[in-house]
């Protein structure tokens, strides 16, 4: 009797830790199971999620949506800008040797940046700088006539310091840019309204990118810049704009536009040793100005 009061104790012992292992290695299973659901899904969200980044021309891969580096380069020297002569638009006018190797210098500063796109006012000086530029990147250049310097009209070709000394009307539209004193001559708000619509309009474009580069005039970057700033038209002659320098505006959603650099050149004109000029010189840099024939 006690003998079989023993078996049926080791019986029902057996049947308890073999239940038990049995609950243990269900309990491991099912984590098992669980852990690689889960990562399973985790795997599918990454997955879904690469291949909306991946996607081009869908509405969450709009340019428009991230952030944003506008680069505004004006174009290198022109033998123009060392007579102080106003091109305005006129056709025909160049780099010299110098602007070319301005161009040279910044192209080689800009290269480290992943520029995506190179957009270019159509008036030589500023295609040939565009032409120099997009060769770091192997870009194509597109053309913006909207870009295109300030109409001058009828003062086109003459020089500006001539100018000042004979010309009344002039000398007052130096001093207030937002009053034309004729029907053929652009206001600073016309020029700003068109070039800043241009830009914009290429910022949603998907092939101008994250890092779009815009090659333009000194008054046309001046404006863009005072727009993306909250300057007022009259006050963007205060900016100085050298031949062949950079100014970098970075935009992002909802954020404030942030000015990260106006007018950089990797060799600036302004510093250098003063010399003292001969009486009646004039400078011969064609580096600086304001609107008295900056193009």
């Amino acid at each position: 009797m006690t003998q079989s009061w023993f078996c049926r104790y080791l019986s029902r012992a057996r049947w308890r830790l073999t239940w038990e292992r049995l609950v243990g290695w269900g309990q491991v299973l099912g984590l098992v199971g669980t852990t690689r659901y889960r990562l399973f899904r985790w795997r599918r969200r990454l997955l879904l999620g690469w291949r909306q980044d991946q996607s081009v021309g869908s509405d969450a891969a709009s340019p428009m949506e991230k952030k944003q580096t506008l680069l505004f380069v004006r174009h290198g020297q022109t033998s123009w800008n060392i007579e102080h002569r106003l091109p305005g638009r006129l056709p025909g006018i160049p780099l010299t040797d110098q602007g070319r190797q301005q161009v040279a210098r910044l192209a080689e500063a800009l290269r480290v940046l992943p520029v995506s796109a190179v957009i270019s006012s159509p008036l030589e000086r500023a295609r040939d700088t565009a032409e120099i530029l997009a060769q770091s990147w192997g870009l194509e250049i597109w053309l913006e006539p909207d870009l295109m310097d300030t109409d001058v009209g009828h003062w086109a070709g003459e020089r500006y310091d001539e100018l000042l000394k004979k010309d009344p009307a002039w000398k007052a539209f130096v001093q207030d840019p937002t009053v034309a004193p004729a029907s053929d001559v652009e206001t600073f708000p016309q020029v700003q309204q068109r070039a800043v619509a241009a830009v914009e309009r290429w910022r949603q474009r998907p092939e101008a990118g994250a890092w779009p580069l815009f090659v333009a005039h000194a008054d046309v970057i001046k404006l863009l810049l005072a727009h993306y700033s909250g300057l007022p038209p009259v006050r963007a002659p205060l900016l100085g704009i050298d031949n062949a320098s950079v100014s970098i505006v970075e935009l992002e959603r909802e954020l404030p536009p942030r000015l990260v650099a106006v007018g950089w050149t990797p060799r600036p004109g302004w510093l250098r040793a003063p010399v003292a000029a001969s009486p009646g010189a004039g400078t011969q840099s064609g580096e600086k100005g304001t609107i008295e024939g900056e193009a």
